[in-house]
This record gives C-alpha cells, sequence and structure tokens, in this order.
C-alpha cells in the first residue's frame, strides 16, 4: 500500500490568533491573488476570497479566479445596487495585508 501525506489547510482566523503575519498581496503558483502568512518556521498561502475592490471614489476593479483585475465604474455599480457596500475591500487594505477574515478564503501550506 503506498502512503500519502496531505496538506493540512488551515482558517485565515486560526493563522491569525496563532501569531502569524500576513504579508501582501502577492499572486500564487495558479495565478490567483492571495497572501502569505508566515511564522518563524511555517508559511500558508492564503487565498484572495472577494471578486471586487474599491480602488478610488471612482473606479472599483472586479477579480477573477485567474488573478485578472477588470475595471468597474463605482458609479454605475453602486446605482445598479443602491449605493455603497460596506462589505467590499479597499484594493490598497488588500494589496497591503489589512485583511478581514471574510475577504480570505482557505490557507494551504507553502513549501
Amino acid at each position: 500500500m503506498i502512503g500519502f501525506a496531505f496538506a493540512q489547510a488551515e482558517s485565515f482566523s486560526k493563522l491569525e490568533k496563532q501569531g502569524y503575519a500576513v504579508g501582501k498581496l502577492t499572486k500564487g503558483k495558479a495565478g490567483g491573488y492571495g497572501w502569505v502568512n508566515s511564522n518563524s518556521n511555517k508559511r500558508f498561502f492564503c487565498r484572495l476570497n472577494a471578486s471586487l475592490a474599491y480602488v478610488s471614489k471612482k473606479e472599483m476593479v472586479g477579480i477573477t479566479s485567474s488573478g485578472r483585475l477588470i475595471k468597474v465604474d463605482r458609479a454605475t455599480f453602486e446605482a445598479r445596487i443602491g449605493g455603497p457596500d460596506p462589505s467590499i475591500p479597499q484594493w490598497s487594505d488588500l494589496q497591503s495585508g489589512r485583511v478581514k477574515p471574510d475577504d480570505v478564503g482557505t490557507c494551504t501550506p507553502v513549501r
């Protein structure tokens, strides 16, 4: 019988509670965005879970799972949904690693 070693996924909230530092937004091996969370001896890549982000007063970006950014007119978007949506993160916060658990998907070990 052949043995398999499975990578242990962690939640962002659990890593945060354990004192893992969140790096800046980067692209993973498959091209999708996420952050490397690390402590002194382990690193995890945590995928971006948001599909939209505010860039400025006039602009937003749509974020595809493959890492493509699509410009979105903020005024048109907000007119369609009835105003600003406080659950949509700021692009600058995502880039700098100031993220909320809702913006983060699965976290997998980095070798």
